[in-house]
């Protein structure tokens, strides 16, 4: 047999086995001692941040589409009832100027421990905004819209806590994995794509800022490409952000992309935000989807 020598054992592992076994000096004691305080004192948080009257939302998503090790994984989060202090975030200028007061709400109201409002799939964000806003203000939602046979000015109220989630099909994909494949019905080129998160939304939304900067017809936009490009993960195998953005602007055909976001918007866990509307006046029904207005947060407040 070779000599403890002879096998080139690592300093750091070396220098392990020798203090192995020996009783530990007052230095490492304290150490010790401080590190059972820190944790003590983040079970202490932990349970501070749940002291509020709080209700269990259950995700969309039912948690599939998160890596296992996500607190998301479990499909649900906790939502505390909003609060008068939660209302200055509602009512802050600065916030509403920069158009992220809506995100700081919901991050005041997620009290989940470990969970980040950058990590929520859209559809499951968006659930969540819904069940904030029933906790808050009730579950009455009065909407105002145009009567499409008519053209007149209607008003509606839509019960939020009937909204469902799309049905879907979880059982065909792999649980804890967030990247599909799609084949292009007309060139066959073969797609792997992702749902987005709030993170990809906030960053789509900074690009089509930056763009718009730089665009002469301030009525054209870029939406859909830019999104396109951000969902898209691989084109054939290659995932080479370059070749990707060059296929959205230069090759993919429009029957291909209207194909594409279909499919997408099919196998997307969300809520179902549309109602059954049926004109007074003509009987004219159809599908509508129901309009958010400013005053979705703020039904007394005028705005």
């Amino acid at each position: 047999m070779e000599n403890e020598d002879s096998i080139k054992i690592p300093e750091e592992v070396r220098a392990a086995m020798k203090t192995e076994g020996t009783t530990p000096n007052k230095t490492e004691t304290t150490q010790a001692r401080q590190a059972d305080t820190t944790a003590f004192q983040q079970q202490t948080d932990a349970v501070q941040k749940t002291e509020y009257p709080s209700e269990v939302v259950d995700l969309p998503s039912k948690g599939w589409f998160y890596d296992q090790t996500s607190p998301l994984a479990s499909g649900r989060v906790d939502v505390k009832y909003m609060t008068a202090k939660e209302e200055d975030i509602l009512t802050s200028q600065n916030l509403i100027k920069k158009g992220i007061v809506l995100d700081k709400l919901l991050e005041q109201l997620i009290i989940s421990p470990g969970v980040k409002l950058d990590d929520i799939l859209v559809g499951d964000k968006n659930a969540i905004f819904i069940a904030a806003r029933v906790l808050a203000y009730g579950k009455d939602y009065k909407i105002k819209f145009k009567d499409p046979s008519t053209g007149d000015d209607v008003e509606d109220t839509i019960d939020l806590t009937k909204l469902e989630p799309r049905e879907i099909n979880f059982e065909n994909f792999n649980r804890g994995d967030n990247i599909f494949e799609y084949t292009l019905p007309h060139s066959e080129r073969v797609l792997h794509w992702k749902l987005l998160t709030h993170q990809d939304e906030q960053a789509i939304d900074a690009e089509l800022k930056g763009l718009k900067k730089f665009t002469k017809n301030k009525n054209e936009t870029s939406e859909v490409t830019t999104r396109l490009k951000y969902v898209i993960k691989a084109l054939d195998g290659d995932d080479d952000r370059a070749r990707i953005k060059s296929f959205v602007d230069k090759e993919l055909l429009a029957r291909d992309s209207l194909a594409f976001r279909e499919h997408i918007k099919e196998n997307t866990p969300d809520l179902d935000m549309t109602f059954n509307f049926e004109s007074e006046d003509t009987g004219y029904t159809e599908r509508m989807t129901i309009p958010l207005g400013v005053d979705f947060f703020y039904p007394s407040a005028g705005v």
